[in-house]
């Protein structure tokens, strides 16, 4: 069998991350298997379509190293369109909506809202704990419901003809037992007295989801439904469409994924979150028409993708060994539906940074100086692929995200803006001070391409001028970097030179003494 999934978000705002892992473990089967993946827009509720959402999903898929074989922005393939208002225009769901009229399974409705807001009232005061249209309401004569099965086939076709809006539902009997099989969760069953008659077809022709996720899986062959917890409540209405259409046979694989839990686990990670904890929960920044609704993206906080990847791929699933690096292949060897837990994934986002630094580290000083160039060049530093490269590997260890390099390390491109005087204060003294200038004099004769050399020489001053280590090269330090953090002196000195170094410290002396 030719594994066959597809990710359809839709094009509602900017895509959760929640969505990318979704995303991310629909693509690893398919990888993992030779099959497709393909991209496919739900955009069949109009009223809450956001301009430019499309283009996000597509280049945050893209971003992510996690591209479909097919789809929305990805190619044509032979299950074309893929946006299911185009397939809409082309009556696709109307056609299979009146299929199941016919046979019986679904029926009109010609409810207003207030119809259907007194059948609520009415039920909720005879304490109904089913509120819903369903087998039960759907031909009570005293709720006065207008549908297909209460009126006589002449007044329907009337109806119809004079153009009064219709939906169209599914029409489930009751006492029944539904049962599947979940890749993930086991054996599921639901009753149908529990279930509602799901509207198929909306008054505006539009499907809804229930109706065109089948139709859309059905025509595209696709063997293995990957999505969210949330849809799970939905599978007992979704195994009925398919019974009714007869496609049980082919109806795909289920698998619903674990919920992704707030950092404290309680409760679901939520698009405001990012901003209650600080951190990014979409992959790429959003701007919305308001402040509120605008959003930073692990893109723009500084994350490389791949280790966005990495953590995602890990919340909720394991490859069953103690390994925590993967690949983008990697992951695709070892990924299965079956060792996904049922049980929701903690969002811990310090284990997301420090996943993030492990790919700087990882990454050649030339891979990371390129990535670097854009940034330097926006910040209005003149620095050569060599500089970059090598001050990347003085900062690597010493960052989290790719933007930190620069602005921890700016000091290596511009004077230092200020230091850490209290330290200062604790180290630097005055009656040191002609010692200091005679430590310049000797710095002079150093071979600044050696800085294990120059390391030894200073540390020999030291000693044989009576100081100590702590009195020397924590000034030294800041001198250079104006902070007590940072690379190694001698590598510092190193990059800079000989002259940029010694009027480095000469400056800094001069301002330590006025402290």
């Amino acid at each position: 069998m030719s594994i066959r999934v597809r990710f359809a978000p839709s094009p509602t705002g900017a895509l959760h991350i929640g969505g990318i892992r979704t995303a991310l473990f629909n693509y690893l089967l398919a990888k993992k298997h030779g099959g497709t993946f393909i991209l496919r827009i739900e955009d069949t509720d109009q009223t809450r379509y956001v301009e430019g959402a499309e283009e996000y999903i597509i280049e945050a898929l893209t971003w992510c190293g996690i591209a479909p074989t097919e789809g929305v922005g990805f190619g044509e393939g032979s299950y074309a369109p893929y946006r299911q208002s185009d397939r809409f225009k082309q009556g696709v769901y109307k056609k299979y909506a009146n299929q199941l009229i016919d046979k019986g399974l679904a029926y009109y409705a010609f409810d207003t809202p207030q119809q259907l807001e007194a059948m609520r009232n009415t039920l909720q005061a005879e304490g109904a704990k089913n509120q819903a249209y369903s087998h039960a309401t759907r031909t009570r004569e005293d709720l006065g419901l207008n549908n297909s099965l209460r009126l006589a086939a002449e007044e329907v076709q009337k109806r119809i003809a004079s153009g009064e809006p219709y939906v169209i539902r599914l029409k489930i009997e009751a006492d029944q037992i539904v049962e599947l099989t979940d890749i993930i969760r086991g054996h599921v069953q639901f009753n149908t007295n529990e279930l509602d008659d799901k509207v198929l077809l909306k008054a505006d022709g539009m499907p809804t989801y229930h109706l065109a996720n089948i139709v859309d899986d059905y025509e595209m062959k696709i063997t293995h439904v990957i999505r969210g917890e949330e849809w799970l409540p939905s599978a007992g209405h979704h195994v009925l469409i398919y019974r009714a259409f007869g496609w049980e046979s082919v109806m795909p694989q289920f698998a619903h994924l674990p919920l992704i839990l707030k950092p404290d686990g309680k409760g679901k990670l939520s698009k405001r979150d990012g901003a209650k904890f600080g951190f990014p929960v979409f992959p790429l920044e959003w701007q919305g028409a308001k402040a509120e609704d605008s959003f930073a993206g692990f893109r723009s906080v500084g994350f490389d993708p791949r280790a966005v990847v990495n953590f995602l791929a890990l919340l909720g699933w394991n490859a069953g060994t103690e390994q925590e690096i993967f690949s983008l292949d990697e992951l695709a060897e070892h990924f299965s539906l079956e060792k996904i837990h049922k049980a929701g994934a903690r969002f811990d986002y310090d284990k997301a940074k420090w996943f993030n630094q492990q790919y700087i580290h990882a990454t050649s000083n030339g891979d990371l100086a390129a990535q670097l160039h854009p940034l330097s060049m926006a910040k209005g530093y003149e620095a050569t692929t060599e500089e970059l490269s090598q001050f990347a590997g003085l900062m690597k260890e010493r960052v989290v995200f790719l933007s930190e390099f620069l602005e921890k390390g700016y000091y290596f491109f511009e004077d230092v803006k200020e230091y850490d005087t209290a330290n200062v204060t604790k180290r630097w003294k005055p009656e040191n001070r002609e010692k200091f200038n005679n430590l310049l004099v000797m710095m002079q004769d150093l071979d600044y391409t050696a800085p294990l050399s120059m390391e030894h020489a200073v540390k020999e001053w030291i000693n044989a001028n009576g100081m100590k280590m702590g009195e020397v090269l924590p000034i030294l330090r800041i001198a250079l970097a104006g902070t007590m953090q940072g690379p190694a002196i001698f590598d510092m000195a190193a990059y800079f030179g000989k002259d940029k170094t010694l009027s480095r410290l000469k400056k800094a002396f001069e301002v330590f003494d006025k402290i």
